[in-house]
């Protein structure tokens, strides 16, 4: 028997009072039960269609949560509009040594280093095999942190789970791994971006290909990244990963611990450098606003600012499961309220 949504959300507060990493193995183990709660919401006016697919609202749970594709159908019965598993990669690794992750409470904050923990793309492959086709999935791909050919790691992906997904993130601003971020760089990010195309077209033709991108970025790299996916005519931006910034504002024990921070802290300068890029890229390639979202009013501002597709997961940490419908069922007000009956219309209207 599944549980109420406010007793979904009052175990989750109960698993924060244990270590993160643990908590979280818990939390995919009890899901994996069958114990998560499901959510039946029909709300039309939050539908919309990105990059050829049609979802059912606009709200997405990140990669990170769901590392190897365990739980994808549980966590779109909570009400999630598409659901993004991973980060795989061509090879099983451990990641880095734990403690590896670590919650800043007072500032509803979490920094991680896992590092691409994962059971590799044959295991990741098989599972996605035996799910029951439910809702949207889409996988994020990595490479292995030993890798010769980290470009090579992404094809690989691309071609083992083809017509497995609805839809591939290649992510390459994750700051775990080391030199990944590199791959940012205009003639690196060029390459890697035309093989893993080429291979999607040959592979899994008209699946979509979305990258995901760093906060931390020199203008340079802002614009050489908009040229990227202008030239290359990538099927999205997801703005954005973690950051390796502390701000001044954090007051956690934990400010000093290495990784990406994620979180409150993080909603301002994803959704400024959301702003940035939708101003360059608006009706030439979609974005999606990852960073920060505790709330509809949260998620709206994103949209607002001109993501198409939204996406969280640290918010759960502190806000249990029942938070991907409490934002569903609060954003018609906000759109009401400025007059938009579908939520497409609210895409970028703060730049009109």
């Amino acid at each position: 028997m599944r549980p109420p949504l406010f007793l979904a959300d009052l175990g989750a507060k109960a698993l924060t009072t244990l270590d993160a990493e643990t908590a979280h193995k818990l939390t995919i183990r009890m899901l994996k039960a069958g114990k998560g709660p499901k959510v039946r919401l029909k709300m039309p006016g939050l539908a919309i269609s990105v990059a050829g697919i049609d979802f059912p609202n606009p709200l997405g749970l990140a990669a990170g949560f769901d590392k190897n594709a365990e739980v994808p159908t549980a966590m779109l019965d909570l009400g999630f509009g598409f659901v993004e598993v991973g980060a795989v990669t061509p090879k099983p690794q451990p990641g880095n040594p734990r403690p590896r992750i670590f919650r800043l409470r007072d500032d509803a904050a979490v920094i991680n280093r896992y590092g691409f923990n994962n059971d590799g793309l044959e295991k990741i492959a098989t599972r996605l095999k035996r799910r029951r086709k439910h809702g949207v999935v889409g996988i994020n791909l990595g490479a292995n942190k030993d890798s010769d050919d980290r470009t090579e790691d992404y094809v690989m992906g691309v071609k083992a789970l083809a017509g497995l997904v609805d839809f591939y993130t290649v992510n390459i601003s994750s700051p775990n791994t080391p030199g990944l971020r590199a791959l940012q760089d205009k003639a690196a990010l060029e390459q890697l971006m035309s093989r893993v195309l080429k291979e999607r077209d040959k592979a899994a033709a008209g699946t979509p290909v979305f990258l995901k991108i760093a906060p931390d970025l020199t203008d340079e790299d802002k614009a050489d990244i908009a040229d990227a996916a202008k030239a290359l005519a990538l099927d999205g931006l997801i703005i954005s990963n973690t950051t390796v910034t502390r701000p001044d504002s954090l007051r956690s024990r934990h400010i000093g611990q290495a990784g990406g921070l994620s979180g409150r802290p993080l909603f301002a300068p994803s959704t400024a450098l959301l702003r940035e890029y939708y101003a360059v890229l608006r009706d030439i390639v979609p974005l999606i606003g990852v960073g920060g979202i505790f709330s509809a009013r949260d998620a709206y501002e994103k949209i607002l600012n001109g993501a198409a597709l939204v996406q969280l997961y640290t918010a759960m940490v502190y806000e249990g499961p029942g938070l991907p419908a409490r934002i569903l069922k609060d954003l018609p007000t906000f759109m009401k309220a400025d007059g938009f009956t579908t939520i497409s219309e609210a895409v970028g209207a703060s730049h009109r």
